[in-house]
């Protein structure tokens, strides 16, 4: 199939491909959305040995991490913007090649300027898979179906935390870190052929940039520069900055987790080596994938009860409502726990405490990342499978849907300049003030949030009205 694929006649722009097609576009873009994932997963594991190998400290390190958020955080609104304009296919095309190349120079780095100077660019070409998935998601699934999709989505996502620290851990313990980027590499090659060969343009007719310029001047131009920074007005929306600031405070305490991991339960529980470092990893992984696909179930699940219950009234907020729990509970309290037990639990049942908290942290934050995109009950209290970061995204979608990629672009801007330079304080505040102090500064601002969250689902109609940013319908969205 053609990205020409005409639309079918009469028909909703939803059903211009089949549901095998789409089944298939999903698996594209997760396995995209899967490689920065395995970017930044895989190469914490490995701080150890790349600092040796390097002749330097974990700390000089860690800024490679910072440097790769800020490389993400400038490629998600450069390819979001793009993609408005020029459409999802053609960014994907351009950037992963920066992955590819970025991901073989960081494996044949010798000094510590070569390594950030390509991890920067490993990190900047991978960042379209992140940025992008989403808004397909968006192009492909209407607003009742969009929040299983996008669990789905993320749920495939998800599998590299659970998988990239092992696998970085494996390598530097039986081979060398660097061949973990020789895979990165290769399987970034895969990607663009993928993206080459089977995906179409998902953009709707008629809808991009380029295709409304052409309409509007029969100008046959087709080069243009696009502000990268235009999408990050969008956080003039009162909404979406309150959702975003929500991600982002959940993804700050997976980062106070993870980051230190080696420093903090490597070193209390005696772990050195690398690959039981890496496992150690994979339950906070396993909660991402939990949460994800459980999440976006949840939020469409929410939007059509509340829909129902108000006799077919859309209200975007209503979606936000699947994240209260994890929010409010799970993300303060497993990072907290976290703290607490690596500071006055030792032995075996310290470590497997230590896990458990990992995996609740992982499955609340997952949850977190649609809250932007997709804008109770029983059942609901007892599943307590809520995932904050899936919540926020498809609320994003939901209530700007004409500018969807922008929209989570500009959301996962925000969370990676805060990022970039929290993560890069973290190693220095373990250092000074220990895990259990550092770990309830980042509760703390997780149960700020949280304010934040109750007060955008109560009071969103009102938020709206204060800026318009050019919201969406429920006609947009059907």
């Amino acid at each position: 199939m053609s990205e020409e694929t005409p639309l079918l006649a009469g028909g909703s722009p939803y059903d211009r491909f089949s549901r095998p097609e789409k089944r298939l576009f999903v698996a594209i873009v997760a396995w995209t959305a899967l490689l920065p994932l395995f970017v930044s997963g895989s190469f914490v594991p490995s701080i150890p040995q790349i600092a040796s190998d390097l002749h330097t400290t974990a700390s000089v390190i860690s800024l490679a991490v910072s440097m790769a958020v800020l490389a993400t955080a400038i490629g998600s609104l450069s390819s979001a913007s793009y993609s408005t304009f020029y459409g999802r296919r053609p960014i994907y095309i351009f950037c992963l090649p920066f992955l590819c190349v970025g991901s073989f120079g960081v494996g044949l780095s010798t000094t510590v300027p070569e390594l950030l100077v390509w991890r920067f660019m490993q990190a900047l070409g991978a960042s379209c898979g992140w940025s992008l998935g989403a808004a397909v998601i968006g192009d492909l699934y209407k607003l009742e179906e969009r929040g299983t999709a996008l669990g789905v989505y993320y749920g495939m996502a998800m599998l590299g935390p659970a998988l990239a620290p092992l696998c970085g851990g494996l390598a530097a313990h039986y081979s060398s870190w660097r061949h973990m980027q020789y895979i990165i590499g290769l399987s970034g090659v895969i990607a663009f052929l993928a993206v080459l060969i089977l995906l179409p343009e998902t953009m709707h007719l008629g809808t991009s940039g380029i295709e409304k310029f052409i309409r509007a001047t029969g100008s046959s131009r087709r080069l243009f520069w696009i502000n990268p920074l235009a999408s990050l007005s969008l956080l003039r929306s009162p909404n979406l900055l309150a959702a975003s600031i929500t991600g982002t405070t959940a993804l700050i305490t997976d980062f106070v987790l993870l980051l230190p991991l080696a420093y903090t339960i490597g070193q209390r529980y005696g772990i050195s080596n690398e690959a039981l470092i890496g496992a150690c990893f994979l339950p906070s992984g396993l909660g991402n994938m939990v949460g994800g696909v459980f999440s976006g179930r949840l939020s469409d699940y929410m939007v059509k009860k509340w829909r129902k219950r108000r006799g077919g009234e859309w209200v975007p907020e209503d979606r936000l409502r699947a994240a209260i729990f994890s929010s409010a509970v799970l993300v303060p309290a497993s990072v907290l726990c976290s703290g607490l037990v690596v500071q006055f639990v030792g032995g075996t049942l310290g470590l497997v405490l230590s896990l458990l908290c990992l995996f609740f942290n992982g499955m609340a934050v997952s949850s977190h990342q649609s809250l932007p995109l997709l804008l109770a009950d029983e059942k609901y209290y007892d599943d307590q499978l809520v995932s904050v970061l899936s919540t926020i995204s498809a609320y994003a979608v939901d209530i700007l849907h004409h500018r969807s990629a922008e929209a989570v672009a500009a959301s996962n801007g925000l969370r990676a300049l805060f990022l970039a330079f929290g993560s890069a304080a973290i190693m220095p505040l373990m250092q000074s003030i220990g895990p259990l102090a550092t770990d309830a500064i980042a509760a703390g601002l997780a149960w700020l949030s949280f304010i934040a969250l109750v007060v955008t689902i109560k009071y969103g109609d009102r938020m709206r009205a204060w800026i318009d940013v050019g919201y969406s319908t429920a006609e947009e969205n059907s």
